[in-house]
């Protein structure tokens, strides 16, 4: 069952995987498919397809940040585990938590890493307003991903708080997002964010058109911030 389509995507991101790595991407692609069956996690099936639009995609990120010299990162509104358990598979030296508000996807989420032996992985189920008030986790990372769909003033609300200054905020984002961006700088100054670059490219072996919003943590979020659950996503700063 081996993929050509992610070993192709992910050596032209210069990543190679070695054997146990694969496997694991063929459990997650089996568990995605199943579990999809009785719950809503992907509306992309096809073997392929999920390759390359969800891991060759959440994989992406290397092209924006060494991954590497980074040892904790938080993936927003994982859902069915996009950016952060493939981003996990290839970096296993990664500690990461897995957010999402919906209790079914968080049950779906610790059974990959269960199956797939991710050790230092942990999903949580709830907002985030509600967990970046917490001490254990407000300013906590050094990389904060979102795939998740919002705009970027509400998501850099939801994701900012998470940074530890001197760490990075990066949202995924289809090609066309300057207009967006340029809303959300407000935002993104409020919460002691500064747009670091904004990587334009186009998925390997697709003609599908990404980009990456990366944003540096300049200062501590103030205490105000998060308001509470609901305000982000109804009033953008």
């Amino acid at each position: 069952m081996e993929s050509q389509v992610l070993k192709s995507g992910c050596e032209k991101l210069g990543i190679f995987l070695n054997e146990k790595q694969e496997s694991q991407f063929i459990e997650y692609y089996k568990m995605l498919i199943e579990w999809n069956q009785v719950m809503n996690l992907t509306a992309i099936t096809e073997y392929d397809e999920v390759m390359q639009k969800h891991f060759v995609d959440s994989l992406s990120l290397v092209k924006g940040i060494d991954i590497s010299s980074c040892e904790t990162l938080i993936d927003i509104g994982t859902g069915a585990g996009f950016p952060g358990i493939p981003l996990k598979i290839v970096f296993p030296h990664l500690k990461i938590v897995l957010l999402d508000s919906l209790g079914k996807r968080v049950k779906f989420l610790n059974a990959v890493v269960g199956k797939l032996g991710l050790d230092n992985s942990i999903a949580i189920h709830g907002r985030a307003e509600d967990f970046s008030r917490q001490k254990e986790y407000r300013e906590k990372f050094d990389i904060c991903v979102s795939r998740a769909v919002a705009n970027l003033s509400s998501l850099s609300e939801y994701c900012i708080p998470y940074v530890k200054v001197g760490g990075t905020f990066i949202s995924y984002k289809s090609g066309a997002v300057e207009g967006e961006l340029k809303n959300a700088q407000k935002a993104i100054s409020i919460l002691g964010g500064e747009e670091k670059q904004t990587l334009k490219f186009v998925l390997p072996d697709s003609d599908i058109e990404r980009a990456l919003v990366i944003i540096q943590k300049k200062e501590e979020t103030p205490r105000k911030y998060p308001r509470k659950a609901g305000v982000p996503g109804k009033e953008p700063l």
